[in-house]
């Protein structure tokens, strides 16, 4: 029962998220007007905005103009109701299962924004930091305040430098102020150990799927070849959260033996 609640909460939460990922980028209010379709403007009816089931029922597509509805609008809600249920089937219901699931949500609106508009909004940071310090104080937190304040140095300190470093390299931006304010945030909920794991995941992620991309780029003169961090960073977190302890014991063995 406690799991079907978590995914019920998982995937209302995530209909809201789908607000934030439209409207946040685009500068639109999230208040006003209401939910309405992209195309005819019509509103859109209470019955008509069930998470998943409408978008099943509906076909995907609008049911004033028969416009479609990007698919991106169920898999947003899917992967909301799931990262809550598998936070709290993992963790239990404690600081650590809500802190996961709350962290779930934040990784699903970056992800997507960052991927199409290559910006993370402070919206999720600036509260997020804040958040992240104020859970470290309670018990059972994923670290206690003062690793979370030197993991908000790293993410904030580290990763601005290692950013200022490739802009010196490469001769562009290697990495946003986004980015950096979203690993200081990281840095708050983990601590320093796990965001410097999620800095070698995410790089790793990055350079594999980075070069798969030019490669496909330079057969296409006008695909970009910018790739975002962002996405990397939440992937990594995702399995810093679940596998980091097991990662960085393996690791401190293997240069122990």
């Amino acid at each position: 029962m406690i799991l079907i609640l978590a995914f019920i909460f998982g995937i209302t939460f995530g209909s809201f998220l789908n607000v934030l990922i439209y409207r946040l980028p685009r500068e639109i209010s999230i208040i006003s007007p209401g939910s309405h379709c992209p195309q005819c403007k019509k509103p859109v009816k209470p019955y008509d905005n069930i998470p998943i089931l409408s978008y099943l029922i509906l076909r995907g597509k609008c049911r004033h103009c028969g416009a479609r509805i990007s698919p991106r609008y169920m898999l947003v809600e899917l992967l909301a109701g799931l990262l809550v249920v598998f936070s709290i089937y993992y963790f239990g219901l404690n600081v650590k299962g809500f802190a996961a699931a709350y962290l779930s949500l934040i990784f699903i609106a970056v992800f997507f924004i960052d991927l199409e508009f290559t910006i993370i909004p402070d919206i999720f940071t600036f509260p997020g930091i804040v958040i992240g310090l104020a859970v470290s104080f309670l018990p059972g937190a994923f670290v206690g305040w003062k690793e979370s304040l030197i993991g908000i140095a790293v993410g904030g300190g580290v990763f601005l430098l290692v950013g200022k470093l490739g802009e010196l390299v490469f001769k562009k931006e290697a990495m946003g102020l986004g980015d950096v304010k979203f690993a200081a945030m990281l840095g708050a909920f983990l601590g320093w150990k796990s965001l410097l794991l999620i800095f070698i995941l995410a790089s790793f992620l990055g350079s594999v799927i980075g070069l798969a991309i030019i490669a496909f780029s330079a057969r296409d003169k006008r695909r970009s070849t910018y790739v975002p961090f962002g996405p990397f960073l939440v992937v990594a977190g995702i399995i810093t959260i679940y596998l980091g302890n097991t990662i960085i014991n393996a690791y401190l063995n293997f240069i122990r033996a």
